[in-house]
């Protein structure tokens, strides 16, 4: 298992401040997940984001809610000292800037996606022990990314996501129809469905949603593969909508190496 060293009060501090304004997110119920991945960051991600970060191998904390979300106004302000979207008698607003305080204490950074009425994802990048890295560099087998020709469709309305994962699709070798919402989506899928090998699907976009491009994409084709993404995680809706045909799921932000596997082995069933 992933270790990273620091303090253990403050660490378990920093995940019940999260569980606590997750649970006041979702006032009629809902689902809280935590999930822990390895991942290794390099001089490129480092040099785009805002905050101070070394390459190198981190413990990744991802904390998902399905509660409320939050807005981007919102999003911009929740680690500041003070600020709450709290009623009065209804939390102190310190909880999110002591969870910033420690993440910065323990040489780390954090994140959060959040849309209105979609819930929230935090994700926490820890530095993994020396230790533990050392055992993990003996241990860790060579990845190759695995190449092909295939078509996708690629479809996803973050600028950026897109334009990061064509650049890694064409990279791979595949060539790539870009689509920027559900409804577009759909639209070139009925034209060149007979030529898509593949559809790398966005879950959360205005207009029309994930599953509903999904859907409609099944009544052109009952046998579309569908390749799920989005910044939160496996979550219920992600499920339902793999009991109903997709083939798999993926979390943004991804590795090139993650996608080119998961494109493969679903092309590679499909034989």
């Amino acid at each position: 298992p992933p270790v990273t060293s620091g303090d253990p009060t403050q660490l378990q501090n920093l995940l019940l401040n999260i569980a606590l304004n997750a649970r006041d997110a979702m006032p009629e119920g809902g689902e809280l997940i935590f999930a822990t991945e390895i991942v290794d960051i390099g001089e490129n991600y480092c040099e785009k984001i805002q905050y101070d970060l070394n390459p190198g191998t981190y413990l990744q904390i991802t904390v998902t809610d399905s509660g409320t979300g939050m807005d981007q106004k919102t999003q911009k302000h929740i680690f500041e000292p003070f600020f709450t979207t709290k009623e009065a008698g209804h939390g102190t607003g310190m909880g999110l800037a002591a969870v910033y305080g420690t993440v910065k204490a323990h040489n780390g950074i954090i994140n959060v996606y959040s849309e209105k009425n979609h819930g929230t994802t935090f994700k926490i990048f820890l530095p993994v022990s020396p230790e533990e890295l050392e055992l993990l560099q003996n241990k860790k087998s060579q990845r190759t990314n695995i190449t092909g020709n295939a078509h996708i469709l690629l479809v996803d309305d973050e600028e950026m996501v897109c334009d990061m994962t064509e650049k890694m699709l064409s990279m791979l070798g595949y060539k790539v129809i870009v689509c920027r919402n559900g409804m577009e989506a759909v639209t070139e899928y009925r034209k060149t469905w007979q030529n898509i090998d593949l559809v790398v699907l966005d879950m959360i976009m205005p207009e029309m949603s994930g599953r509903e491009t999904y859907g409609k994409m099944k009544e052109i084709n009952p046998e579309v593969n569908i390749l799920l993404s989005s910044g939160y995680s496996l979550n219920s809706e992600a499920q339902k909508i793999l009991e109903e045909g997709a083939k798999d799921f993926i979390q943004k932000p991804f590795r090139m190496a993650d996608l080119s596997l998961k494109i493969a082995n679903i092309l590679n069933s499909e034989i």
